[in-house]
């Protein structure tokens, strides 16, 4: 099992900038309104409303713009009069000096965990021939962030094909440090939309997402198949998986690969600082 396990979506992080670049966690400080009556959380997208943060309607695309992602804030706390830096900022909090951190590079290159539908904290995969693709960002009454961690709820949803023209984020790359398998031996179903695979581990859950790989030599062969629907193993023998027609010959041992996180930015239509 990858380490550490992805439990729920935690928003965008920043991690580098476009062509590598190494991000120096540099941000911009927007002023918050005075009782703004909604939280907003550590990885959150916002936006500017009269020159104030707030939380833009949700998908983030190219009609609903942002100018970066919410790291945090301070403001003087009315209870105690003291300054405070939180990780995320409560709704209805009486300050007159509130500001946010605002990580607003356009260039900046996010990790985000793809989940299984807009409105659902259930983590899914990404695969390979989402990258260079689009994807559509979350939305819904569930994608609310915790005032335990202080962290977004937000994150990407899963495609089995690129997102639509006018989505808010590029995929850039797969994580891997977070991919994890299950294993098995092909039984049938080769260039077909269903995969029969025996000897997967019972009680597995795969996502919709997840890849289909020969093992090698103990390399890892991509078919060019993946998962059109999750799938739950309950049988040593053969397990159904709905897949994409598989481009290369699927024989022998598998490996079904699950990619929870995937690197993103945002498209250049939905970053403010990139519209004229």
């Amino acid at each position: 099992m990858a380490y550490p396990t992805i439990d729920r979506p935690y928003g965008y992080k920043a991690v580098n900038l476009l062509g590598g670049q190494p991000y120096a966690g540099s941000t911009r400080m927007y002023r918050i309104d005075n009782a703004y009556n909604t939280s907003i959380f550590f990885g959150d997208p916002v936006t500017l409303t009269t020159g104030s943060v707030t939380l833009p309607t949700l998908p983030v695309n190219s009609t609903n713009t942002i100018i970066g992602f919410f790291a945090g804030c301070q403001f003087t706390n009315p209870a105690t009069k003291q300054t405070t830096f939180s990780q995320y900022w409560p709704a209805g909090t009486a300050a007159g000096d509130a500001v946010a951190y605002v990580v607003d590079d356009p260039d900046a290159v996010f990790r985000a965990v793809v989940t299984a539908s807009a409105n659902s904290l259930v983590i899914s995969s990404a695969n390979s021939i989402n990258v260079g693709s689009n994807m559509v960002g979350n939305s819904g009454a569930s994608i609310v962030g915790s005032t335990t961690t202080g962290n977004s709820s937000n994150g990407v949803i899963v495609a089995t094909a690129a997102g639509a023209s006018t989505a808010g984020f590029r995929v850039v790359g797969l994580v891997p440090d977070t991919q994890y398998s299950v294993s098995g031996t092909y039984v049938s179903g080769t260039g077909t939309t269903s995969l029969g695979v025996s000897g997967l581990p019972v009680g597995a859950v795969i996502p919709a997402g997840s890849e289909v790989f020969r093992i090698i030599n103990n390399g890892f062969q991509y078919t060019g198949s993946f998962l059109t629907a999750a799938s739950t193993v309950t049988t040593t023998g053969t397990t159904t998986l709905a897949v994409t027609a598989s481009t290369v010959a699927v024989s022998g041992a598998v490996a079904v690969v699950t990619t929870p996180e995937v690197l993103v930015k945002v498209n250049a239509g939905v970053h403010r600082y990139n519209i004229a």
